[in-house]
């Protein structure tokens, strides 16, 4: 694919898509992009999933060994589909495999989900990068493990304040446990998903406002529980920070419906197990915001954030 933004790529499917809301009635009202999806084994799987739960475009989450595979898979369903990249940030050559893959197309880096801290001299290459080819890097942040044995991953979120204002032109995306359970100034340390209500002055929460450069991918279990757990106080965080946020699934079932879900590696988040996680977040979020904000946040700020400069 040359190197072109995603708006060209994407926005003539689009405009395609809400030209068939009036015959087809789309499920969600209009165009859908879920910007973490990660590349499955069968080529037909993405695309299966993104019918059943009423989705019309993706990013590719893509490890840097099967970029050809998104790209064959691009091809097959022109104007639906754009790929990120990923790669170990530990190993020597990190940077060079990250940019190749930008300029061959790659539109973000992510996501990134390795045992490194934040603040690593091997995340500090990965972010320099990003900040050269000016694409977004999206991080999973977790500490509590889901199984025994399991590390953390991209340690040190208390003091990522010093990272967002060390590189004020690279756009990041936090997503996982731990940047979601900040959403709330208490934190408990034994879990992965908090419950109940939410204490406002979280770091999430005041970073997203403080910062221009953070975003918020709302996909898996945890930003799914970040929106449930305290519709109240959701309904603010949506509203305040409607143009930070982003839609993402991270979802495993099969079908788009619930088909073929297991849990059995993380325990804790059988809340959803059988369920489809893009749709019941697009239902938490149809359910607390408007149409507008709606639209927003499921299409309009993944669009623009997720560019390929040419």
């Amino acid at each position: 694919m040359q190197r072109r933004t995603f708006l060209q790529s994407i926005l003539p499917a689009a405009a395609a898509a809400r030209h068939l809301t009036a015959q087809t009635d789309l499920p969600w009202g209009g165009p859908v992009l879920d910007t973490h999806l990660h590349l499955r084994a069968d080529a037909d799987a993405c695309f299966t999933h993104m019918q059943g739960c009423g989705v019309t475009h993706a990013v590719l989450l893509t490890p840097a060994a099967d970029q050809d595979r998104a790209k064959a898979e691009m091809e097959r369903r022109p104007g639906h589909f754009v790929r990120s990249v990923r790669t170990d940030p530990s190993q020597a050559d990190a940077d060079k495999v990250l940019r190749d893959a930008i300029k061959r197309g790659a539109v973000s880096i992510g996501e990134m989900k390795f045992h490194v801290a934040l603040d690593s001299p091997e995340m500090r290459r990965v972010y320099d990068v990003a900040t050269e080819l000016q694409v977004p890097v999206m991080m999973h942040i977790q500490t509590f493990p889901h199984f025994e044995g399991e590390l953390p991953y991209n340690t040190g979120y208390t003091q990522f304040d010093k990272i967002l204002r060390a590189y004020p032109r690279t756009n990041f995306i936090g997503h996982a446990d731990l940047f979601w359970a900040h959403i709330s100034a208490d934190v408990p340390a034994d879990r992965g998903y908090p419950a109940g209500p939410i204490k406002p002055g979280g770091l999430t929460d005041r970073w997203l406002s403080d910062f221009p450069n953070l975003y918020a991918d709302m996909s898996a279990n945890s930003g799914n529980n970040a929106l449930s757990r305290d519709t109240e106080f959701s309904r603010g965080f949506i509203t305040r920070h409607r143009s930070k946020l982003i839609f993402g699934s991270d979802c495993s079932c099969t079908d788009g419906k619930g088909g073929g879900v297991s849990q059995g590696n993380n325990p804790e988040a059988s809340r959803l197990a059988g369920k489809c996680v893009a749709q019941e977040t697009l239902s938490v979020l149809q359910r607390l915001t408007s149409p507008e904000i709606f639209r927003q946040i499921t299409f309009d700020n993944g669009v623009k954030l997720f560019k390929n400069p040419a």
